[in-house]
């Protein structure tokens, strides 16, 4: 019995829709290291607290009694630790104070957009534990647009200076994405 050649044809084509470039499967390794600048005080402060804790707290720890605060932040994100260098982008997000007991702790909720350079429209988000005290923390990358569509990794983050409660923090990122530019 012979098979019909529109049979034959529809099988090709499929055959050869389902067969993949399997170079475009293999996810890229990103390398990249910024500064970020927050600013609680000032003028033109970067981070604002938007809630906090009642006013119920009777203890003597400092760290307890800014457990439950939240701030909003829109931080620089610079190539040098100098805040008049050039901005790359901007790390938008939410932290919270997360720990009542010895440690000043933060749960981050960040995405880091960049605005400029090779990565302009991009952006990828970590959530995760920040424990500020610790010399390095490392915090995991959660997703991410653009170049870095599907990302995931991790970042240390390194406070470079504090100045009371302004600092600036040098990120070095690796970033594991398949690129989604076309």
């Amino acid at each position: 019995m012979a098979v019909p050649s529109k049979l034959v044809l529809l099988i090709a084509v499929l055959v050869a829709s389902c067969t993949t470039d399997t170079e475009a499967l293999k996810p890229k390794k990103t390398h990249i290291q910024f500064y970020m600048h927050d600013i609680v005080g000032g003028p033109k402060p970067t981070a604002v607290q938007v809630a906090r804790r009642l006013s119920n707290y009777t203890g003597s720890d400092p760290i307890a009694a800014l457990f439950g605060s939240v701030s909003v932040m829109d931080n620089p994100l610079t190539v040098t630790p100098n805040p008049n260098s050039t901005v790359i982008g901007r790390a938008q997000g939410i932290y919270a104070m997360a720990s009542q007991h010895n440690e000043f702790s933060l749960l981050m909720t960040l995405t880091y957009g960049f605005i400029s350079g090779p990565y302009n429209g991009s952006s990828f988000s970590v959530v995760g534990r920040n424990p500020v005290m610790n010399e390095v923390r490392e915090m995991p990358i959660v997703g991410g647009t653009g170049i870095f569509r599907l990302a995931r990794g991790y970042c240390f983050a390194r406070t470079y200076s504090m100045y009371q409660m302004d600092a600036v923090i040098g990120y070095n990122v690796t970033i594991l994405h398949y690129n989604g530019k076309a």
